[in-house]
C-alpha cells in the first residue's frame, strides 16, 4: 500500500495547486468549509457533504502515526517474505483458490491476471478479508491528512474521491472505515483507485470492496490490467508484468513477495 500512496503522490503533483481552493493549515473548520465548497463544485450532493463532513474533527493520532513512519522495507527480502508468506497463509490461500475457483477462472479470462497472484495479494493485504482492514473513519483520516500541508493536494483529492464513493452509494459513511492513509477494503484501495478501478462483479449495482469477494478480486485484477498487464505472460522479477505490479506497490521487496506467495500457492 505504501507504494500506491507514493504513486498517487507523484500523480498529484502534476495538477496545479490552484485546483484546490481549500487552504491547508490554519483553522480546521475553515479548511472543512473550503473542502465542502470543492465537493459541491465537483457535483457531490449537499446531503452527502453534510453527512460526511458535519462535525468532523482533526485526528492527532493520524498525524503522529504519519510522522513517525519508517521505511517498511528496510529489511531484506528474505526476512520480509518469511514474515508474510507463512505456512498458515499458504494453507488458507490454497483453500481460497479452491473455494473461489470458478470466480477466479472467470476473472482470469476477463482480466488476464492469474488466480494465485490475486489470492496472494488478498492474503498479504488483509488475510483474505479476515484480518485488519483498518478501523479508522476514512473521512476523518483523509481530512486530517489533507489539512496537513505536506501532501494536501494528494489527500484533498483522496477526500473528494471518498465522498464520491458515498455519492455513488458504493458504501455508506458509517461503513467507510480503513487504514492510516485512508485505504479501504480487503485489498486496501485508496479512494481514488476505488473510483477508477472498482468493478461491480457481483451485479448488485454497487462496488463494495469491504464485503463482496467478487468485487474485491475483480477490482484487484482490473487495476493490474488497466495498467498494462499482459495476459498469459510470466510476472517474475525482470518481466514486463513485474513492472506493471509497481502500480500495486512500488517496493521491489513487496512485489517479489507477491511473486513468491503466488508461486507457493501454485505449489512451486
Amino acid at each position: 500500500m505504501v507504494g500506491r500512496l507514493l504513486a498517487a503522490f507523484v500523480l498529484s503533483v502534476l495538477f496545479a495547486r490552484s485546483a484546490f481552493s481549500a487552504q491547508c493549515g490554519g483553522e480546521f473548520g475553515a479548511f472543512i468549509a473550503g473542502i465542502s465548497r470543492e465537493a459541491a463544485a465537483a457535483g457531490i450532493s449537499r446531503g452527502v457533504i453534510d453527512s460526511a463532513l458535519s462535525g468532523v474533527t482533526l485526528d492527532p493520532v493520524i498525524l503522529a502515526f504519519d510522522r513517525r513512519q519508517r521505511g517498511t522495507f528496510q529489511r531484506s527480502f528474505e526476512y520480509y517474505a518469511s514474515t508474510r508468506v507463512t505456512g498458515v497463509r499458504i494453507q488458507r490461500g490454497r483453500q481460497m483458490l479452491q473455494r473461489h475457483a470458478a470466480l477466479l477462472s472467470r476473472i482470469e479470462r476477463q482480466f488476464g491476471v492469474p488466480g494465485p497472484l490475486i489470492v496472494a495479494i488478498w492474503g498479504l493485504e488483509s488475510d483474505y478479508g479476515t484480518g485488519d482492514m483498518g478501523h479508522l473513519p476514512v473521512i476523518r483520516t483523509l481530512a486530517t491528512m489533507a489539512h496537513d500541508c505536506r501532501r494536501t493536494e494528494l489527500f484533498q483529492r483522496e477526500l473528494l474521491a471518498a465522498l464520491q464513493i458515498v455519492q455513488r452509494r458504493d458504501l455508506p459513511v458509517r461503513d467507510l472505515v480503513g487504514a492510516y492513509a485512508g485505504e479501504i477494503g480487503q485489498t486496501q484501495f485508496l479512494p481514488s483507485s476505488y473510483i477508477k478501478y472498482g468493478v461491480d462483479y457481483d451485479g448488485d449495482g454497487r462496488v463494495d470492496l469491504r464485503h463482496s469477494v467478487p468485487d474485491v478480486l475483480a477490482s484487484t485484477a482490473n487495476l493490474l490490467k488497466a495498467n498494462g498487464w499482459r495476459a498469459g505472460a510470466s510476472f517474475g522479477e525482470g518481466t514486463a508484468n513485474f513492472e506493471v505490479m509497481r502500480e500495486w506497490n512500488r517496493s521491489e521487496i513487496y512485489r517479489k513477495t507477491m511473486v513468491l506467495f503466488a508461486q507457493r500457492l501454485s505449489g512451486q
